[in-house]
């Protein structure tokens, strides 16, 4: 019998990134103690007459968001929601966004984000997937969502006009009704296939729910997000009220420099992404902050904000940073006033960070996240130590370990391999989906991110590569084999291969290589027609390339590398 080697030790549990901390970050963050409702309730009662939000200047307080998180509550109430069921939300961002999901977190309902853009075959997908039975939509979707199937469990949609939101002048500027139609009774128990739907303003008709009526505790669930994760099928990542409340303290003790009710956010980052949710949602309005919102980033929207409501804290991703410094620069906005600006979801170029710290005067840290993280989970230091190129270091109560992905062992510092997160804001696993639970989630807590880094001797991490294959495009996932069935659907397509093409700007575009069948001629802008009547936009390919046939392996498996780097070659 030979003697087995011992378990190579965990070089991580030293934590050296501690060293690396800005003054006054704590290595640790206390235990929740307030559920999401909680924690807003805790808010308004503090900053009662302080702004909340600003949607085109119309600006609502605490107090006010307070009121109409409170009546939405009941009105969801009046229509069945309890604890425990799944309320949609398919809204860009504006007022009633903020107040549709406190008001379902309220009631101790499920919260599950959907992006309005999305077309009807992504959105049923997910319908099918989570079950809700109410949705509170856009008024531009509503036509969408009435006309799935009558199998689904949906039985209720509210039907929201988000111009509903905007000062009075700009409504009559636009040549918008600006009142209100009257609703029978009995339109509240009207089927969500009727002619009329149910209207946010008549969900807003009711008193403040009842105290009597129970929230949730810190252990239950507060959200569905779906994330292509590292399989490249769409899941909901199960996030609790203590998943994502802690992954709001975490960032706090990130910024020691906030000022807790007087900071200002600029919300660019749609509220239904991961990214946007966290920063904006819960941690900006944990802190007493006020939120501007805008539907889109609009360089002119943000601009004309700037004026009045100069912004303090703005999370967003590197085009948009690329775009507000070149507008610096030219001396179309100030941003002097940012103090704290947060990158994500992309990989953050050295270039990016030296042209808006020369244009602002402020810093430019990354950070780096993934939807079951809640989603931040490591992030460079907001002072000197940060170092750009890199995604920084863990965030406080969070560990790390990289791991060679075939064995799970440990491996030193400088050794590529598979990046392990551990912390509070780990989540609960996949809805209705316990093998995919069991593979991204090893015993101990630890979570398996998919992405291949390098630690440094001192803790900062950078990101090499990915083990699964997404692509992520302005700042949000795309599966490569959606694209390809879509693509693979048309009758002029033999078989598809979809990879990522690097951006000059760091980011990444959706590119595609085809065989077309025997006769057929490639039609680049009809191939993309086709594919935007079943994918959301920003899954359409930018480019299209037809080749004779695809590098496959031994076993037929289509070699995607091979096919990514024949492309690069190919566009010079």
């Amino acid at each position: 019998m030979t003697d087995q080697a011992p378990p190579r030790p965990n070089p991580y549990e030293s934590r050296p990134w501690l060293a690396a901390y800005a003054d006054g970050v704590p290595d640790e963050i206390e235990a929740p103690s307030q559920t999401l409702p909680q924690t807003i309730e805790a808010s308004v009662a503090r900053y009662g007459r302080t702004p909340a939000l600003e949607f085109f200047g119309a600006v609502t307080s605490y107090r006010e968001l307070g009121e109409q998180i409170e009546r939405a509550a009941e009105g969801l109430r009046k229509l069945g929601v309890t604890k425990g069921d799944r309320v949609a939300i398919v809204l860009p961002n504006c007022p009633q966004h903020v107040v549709a999901f406190y008001a379902a977190l309220r009631l101790g309902a499920i919260v599950i984000e959907h992006n309005p853009l999305y077309t009807a075959r992504e959105l049923r997908h997910q319908f099918e997937d989570h079950g809700a039975r109410v949705a509170i939509v856009w008024d531009k979707t509503f036509d969408t969502l009435a006309g799935f199937p009558a199998d689904l469990t949906l039985d209720r949609i509210v039907s929201v006009d988000i111009t509903e939101a905007l000062p009075f002048g700009k409504r009559l500027a636009l040549k918008l009704p600006v009142k209100k139609a009257r609703e029978s009774r009995a339109q509240l128990t009207a089927t969500p296939r009727a002619a009329h739907p149910l209207t946010w303003a008549k969900l807003l008709d009711h008193r403040r729910v009842s105290r009597r009526v129970a929230g949730p505790a810190l252990d239950d669930i507060a959200l569905l997000q779906y994330t292509s994760g590292t399989t490249g099928t769409p899941k909901g990542a199960i996030l609790t009220h203590a998943n994502l409340r802690a992954n709001a303290a975490q960032g706090r003790a990130w910024v020691p420099g906030l000022l807790d009710g007087e900071e200002t956010f600029y919300g660019v980052l749609p509220l239904f992404h991961a990214y946007g949710m966290t920063l904006c949602l819960t941690f900006a309005m944990s802190i007493g902050a006020k939120l501007v919102l805008f539907p889109k980033f609009d360089l002119g929207l943000v601009t004309d904000a700037a004026r009045t409501s100069p912004p303090t804290f703005l999370p967003a991703v590197p085009p948009i940073y690329d775009q507000l410094a070149r507008a610096a620069s030219r001396g179309s906005i100030d941003l002097s006033s940012v103090r704290f600006a947060i990158s994500g979801a992309m990989s953050l170029p050295v270039a990016t960070v030296a042209n808006w710290e020369e244009a602002t005067g402020g810093l430019l840290v990354e950070g780096y996240g993934m939807t079951e993280t809640s989603p931040v989970a490591l992030g460079n230091p907001i002072g000197p130590s940060r170092r750009p190129g890199t995604v920084g270091v863990p965030f406080p109560s969070t560990e790390i370990r990289v791991v060679d992905p075939a064995t799970l062992e440990d491996l030193p510092f400088g050794e590529p391999g598979e990046l392990l997160i551990r912390g509070p804001q780990v989540f609960q696993g996949y809805w209705g989906r316990p093998g995919d639970t069991a593979t991204t989630l090893l015993s101990g807590g630890w979570l398996r991110s998919g992405d291949i880094a390098s630690v440094s001797a001192d803790g900062f991490v950078t990101i090499v590569d990915r083990l699964k294959e997404l692509i992520i495009t302005g700042g949000f996932n795309v599966s490569p084999t959606e694209v390809e069935d879509a693509l693979g659907s048309h009758p002029d397509v033999e078989s598809a291969a979809v990879v990522a093409l690097p951006r000059a700007n760091g980011g990444e575009e959706v590119a595609a290589a085809v065989v077309l069948r025997p006769g057929a001629t490639l039609d680049v802008e009809g191939l993309r027609d086709y594919c935007r009547t079943r994918l959301a936009a920003y899954k359409v390919p930018r480019r299209i390339v037809a080749v004779d046939e695809l590098p496959r392996s031994l076993i037929g498996k289509v070699l995607r590398r091979q096919v990514r780097e024949t492309l690069i070659a190919s566009l010079g």
